[in-house]
Protein backbone atom coordinates (compact mmCIF):
# COMPACT_ATOMS: atom_id res chain seq x y z
CA UNK A 1 0.00 0.00 0.00
CA UNK A 2 3.08 2.47 0.67
CA UNK A 3 4.30 1.86 -2.71
CA UNK A 4 0.65 2.75 -4.31
CA UNK A 5 0.20 5.46 -1.71
CA UNK A 6 3.80 6.97 -3.42
CA UNK A 7 2.75 6.29 -6.65
CA UNK A 8 -0.41 8.36 -6.29
CA UNK A 9 1.35 11.14 -4.57
CA UNK A 10 4.44 11.49 -7.85
CA UNK A 11 1.02 11.61 -9.88
CA UNK A 12 -0.70 14.32 -8.20
CA UNK A 13 3.18 16.12 -7.48
CA UNK A 14 3.54 15.72 -11.90
CA UNK A 15 0.31 16.24 -12.97
CA UNK A 16 0.08 13.33 -14.37
CA UNK A 17 -3.06 12.27 -16.48
CA UNK A 18 -3.47 8.79 -14.33
CA UNK A 19 -2.31 6.19 -12.35
CA UNK A 20 -2.80 2.80 -14.36
CA UNK A 21 -2.70 -0.31 -11.66
CA UNK A 22 -4.10 -3.74 -11.42
CA UNK A 23 -7.85 -3.69 -11.08
CA UNK A 24 -7.88 -4.77 -7.09
CA UNK A 25 -5.71 -1.65 -6.17
CA UNK A 26 -8.67 0.90 -8.25
CA UNK A 27 -10.82 1.20 -4.99
CA UNK A 28 -7.41 2.11 -2.79
CA UNK A 29 -6.44 4.67 -5.24
CA UNK A 30 -9.90 6.26 -5.55
CA UNK A 31 -9.50 6.76 -2.06
CA UNK A 32 -6.08 8.15 -1.93
CA UNK A 33 -6.37 10.33 -4.81
CA UNK A 34 -9.33 11.68 -3.17
CA UNK A 35 -7.34 12.46 -0.32
CA UNK A 36 -4.67 14.07 -2.55
CA UNK A 37 -6.86 16.15 -4.67
CA UNK A 38 -9.89 17.27 -2.26
CA UNK A 39 -10.94 19.93 -4.82
CA UNK A 40 -11.21 17.93 -7.89
CA UNK A 41 -13.56 14.73 -8.55
CA UNK A 42 -12.11 11.75 -9.00
CA UNK A 43 -14.87 10.42 -11.74
CA UNK A 44 -14.84 13.77 -13.70
CA UNK A 45 -12.34 13.22 -16.76
CA UNK A 46 -12.56 17.10 -17.69
CA UNK A 47 -12.52 18.51 -13.66
CA UNK A 48 -11.20 21.55 -13.67
CA UNK A 49 -8.13 22.27 -11.31
CA UNK A 50 -6.28 19.05 -13.18
CA UNK A 51 -6.70 16.11 -11.62
CA UNK A 52 -5.01 12.93 -11.59
CA UNK A 53 -7.65 9.33 -12.65
CA UNK A 54 -7.18 6.23 -12.13
CA UNK A 55 -6.92 3.72 -15.02
CA UNK A 56 -7.13 0.42 -14.41
CA UNK A 57 -5.87 -2.64 -17.01
CA UNK A 58 -7.98 -5.75 -18.28
CA UNK A 59 -7.07 -8.70 -19.91
CA UNK A 60 -3.42 -7.91 -18.97
CA UNK A 61 -0.84 -8.69 -20.07
CA UNK A 62 -1.70 -11.00 -22.86
CA UNK A 63 -5.20 -10.39 -23.93
CA UNK A 64 -6.37 -13.84 -24.14
CA UNK A 65 -8.99 -14.06 -21.67
CA UNK A 66 -12.89 -14.62 -22.76
CA UNK A 67 -14.65 -11.47 -23.76
CA UNK A 68 -17.10 -11.69 -20.58
CA UNK A 69 -14.41 -11.98 -18.26
CA UNK A 70 -12.62 -9.00 -19.88
CA UNK A 71 -15.74 -7.16 -19.43
CA UNK A 72 -16.60 -8.35 -15.86
CA UNK A 73 -13.30 -6.86 -14.95
CA UNK A 74 -14.04 -3.45 -16.69
CA UNK A 75 -17.16 -3.10 -15.38
CA UNK A 76 -16.55 -4.36 -11.97
CA UNK A 77 -13.72 -1.63 -11.86
CA UNK A 78 -15.51 1.32 -13.49
CA UNK A 79 -18.22 1.16 -10.69
CA UNK A 80 -15.26 1.26 -8.53
CA UNK A 81 -14.02 4.44 -9.44
CA UNK A 82 -11.36 3.87 -12.57
CA UNK A 83 -12.17 6.18 -15.10
CA UNK A 84 -10.14 4.63 -17.84
CA UNK A 85 -9.79 0.92 -18.99
CA UNK A 86 -6.81 -0.36 -20.89
CA UNK A 87 -7.78 -3.63 -22.32
CA UNK A 88 -5.05 -5.92 -24.61
CA UNK A 89 -6.30 -7.13 -27.80
CA UNK A 90 -6.19 -10.69 -28.25
CA UNK A 91 -3.48 -10.76 -30.80
CA UNK A 92 -4.01 -14.78 -31.69
CA UNK A 93 -7.07 -13.62 -33.02
CA UNK A 94 -6.00 -10.91 -34.88
CA UNK A 95 -3.16 -13.00 -36.43
CA UNK A 96 -4.96 -15.82 -37.30
CA UNK A 97 -7.52 -13.22 -39.19
CA UNK A 98 -10.40 -13.52 -36.89
CA UNK A 99 -11.43 -9.80 -37.49
CA UNK A 100 -15.06 -10.32 -36.08
CA UNK A 101 -13.86 -11.57 -32.71
CA UNK A 102 -11.45 -9.23 -32.28
CA UNK A 103 -14.11 -6.59 -32.98
CA UNK A 104 -16.93 -7.89 -30.58
CA UNK A 105 -14.15 -8.45 -27.45
CA UNK A 106 -12.99 -5.03 -27.76
CA UNK A 107 -17.24 -3.84 -27.74
CA UNK A 108 -17.71 -5.87 -24.82
CA UNK A 109 -15.28 -3.86 -23.03
CA UNK A 110 -16.63 -0.71 -25.00
CA UNK A 111 -20.30 -1.74 -23.85
CA UNK A 112 -19.66 -2.42 -20.21
CA UNK A 113 -18.24 0.53 -19.00
CA UNK A 114 -20.18 4.03 -18.65
CA UNK A 115 -19.40 6.43 -22.21
CA UNK A 116 -17.63 8.64 -19.40
CA UNK A 117 -15.29 5.77 -18.73
CA UNK A 118 -12.01 5.99 -21.98
CA UNK A 119 -11.25 2.50 -23.23
CA UNK A 120 -7.75 2.45 -24.55
CA UNK A 121 -6.96 -0.63 -26.86
CA UNK A 122 -3.17 -2.08 -26.19
CA UNK A 123 -2.02 -3.81 -29.91
CA UNK A 124 1.51 -5.20 -28.28
CA UNK A 125 2.65 -3.76 -31.60
CA UNK A 126 6.20 -5.50 -31.39
CA UNK A 127 3.98 -8.78 -32.50
CA UNK A 128 1.96 -7.07 -35.38
CA UNK A 129 2.93 -6.81 -38.86
CA UNK A 130 2.77 -3.73 -40.45
CA UNK A 131 -0.93 -4.41 -41.75
CA UNK A 132 -1.74 -5.91 -38.78
CA UNK A 133 -1.63 -2.80 -36.98
CA UNK A 134 -3.38 -1.24 -39.57
CA UNK A 135 -6.30 -3.60 -39.03
CA UNK A 136 -6.28 -3.58 -35.20
CA UNK A 137 -6.61 0.46 -34.99
CA UNK A 138 -9.78 0.55 -37.92
CA UNK A 139 -11.52 -2.38 -35.09
CA UNK A 140 -10.67 -0.35 -32.29
CA UNK A 141 -12.11 2.40 -33.84
CA UNK A 142 -15.36 0.29 -35.00
CA UNK A 143 -15.81 -0.75 -31.86
CA UNK A 144 -16.00 2.45 -30.09
CA UNK A 145 -12.85 2.73 -28.29
CA UNK A 146 -11.31 5.83 -27.34
CA UNK A 147 -7.32 4.79 -27.78
CA UNK A 148 -5.02 3.15 -29.71
CA UNK A 149 -1.86 1.90 -27.18
CA UNK A 150 1.10 0.35 -28.41
CA UNK A 151 2.12 -1.47 -25.72
CA UNK A 152 1.95 -3.49 -22.78
CA UNK A 153 6.12 -3.19 -21.68
CA UNK A 154 5.41 -6.70 -20.79
CA UNK A 155 6.56 -8.30 -24.48
CA UNK A 156 9.65 -8.22 -26.96
CA UNK A 157 9.28 -4.12 -27.43
CA UNK A 158 7.40 -1.18 -27.08
CA UNK A 159 6.72 2.00 -28.88
CA UNK A 160 8.56 2.88 -31.96
CA UNK A 161 8.39 5.66 -34.67
CA UNK A 162 7.10 3.24 -37.38
CA UNK A 163 4.61 1.99 -35.67
CA UNK A 164 2.99 5.20 -34.12
CA UNK A 165 2.87 6.51 -37.88
CA UNK A 166 0.98 3.66 -38.51
CA UNK A 167 -1.24 4.00 -35.96
CA UNK A 168 -2.06 7.55 -36.55
CA UNK A 169 -2.47 7.49 -40.17
CA UNK A 170 -4.96 4.24 -39.69
CA UNK A 171 -7.22 6.45 -36.97
CA UNK A 172 -6.84 10.04 -38.04
CA UNK A 173 -8.51 12.30 -35.36
CA UNK A 174 -11.04 9.84 -34.67
CA UNK A 175 -9.17 8.07 -31.88
CA UNK A 176 -6.16 9.26 -29.74
CA UNK A 177 -2.97 7.23 -29.78
CA UNK A 178 -0.99 6.30 -26.56
CA UNK A 179 3.12 5.57 -26.68
CA UNK A 180 4.05 3.09 -24.34
CA UNK A 181 6.75 0.93 -23.50
CA UNK A 182 10.23 2.14 -24.28
CA UNK A 183 9.81 5.91 -23.99
CA UNK A 184 12.68 6.90 -21.34
CA UNK A 185 13.82 10.04 -22.20
CA UNK A 186 12.41 13.55 -23.15
CA UNK A 187 13.88 12.97 -27.01
CA UNK A 188 11.54 10.03 -26.93
CA UNK A 189 8.52 12.24 -25.92
CA UNK A 190 9.15 15.01 -28.09
CA UNK A 191 8.96 12.60 -30.92
CA UNK A 192 5.93 10.60 -30.49
CA UNK A 193 3.98 13.97 -29.30
CA UNK A 194 5.26 15.36 -32.62
CA UNK A 195 4.08 11.88 -34.90
CA UNK A 196 0.41 13.19 -33.26
CA UNK A 197 0.46 11.34 -30.09
CA UNK A 198 -1.46 12.32 -27.52
CA UNK A 199 -0.95 10.35 -24.10
CA UNK A 200 2.49 8.47 -23.35
CA UNK A 201 3.21 5.92 -20.93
Amino acid sequence: RDKIRQLCAEAVEHEFATVCVNSCWVPFCCDTLRQLQPDAAVMQPDATPHKVRVCTVVGFPLGQMAPAAKAFEAQSAAAQGASEVDMVLNVGWLKGGEYVLVYEDIKAVVEAVPKSVMVKVILEVCLLTAEEITDACVLAALAGASFVKTSTGFSTGGATADSVRLMKAAVGDRLQVKAAGGVRTLEDARQYTALGVTRIG
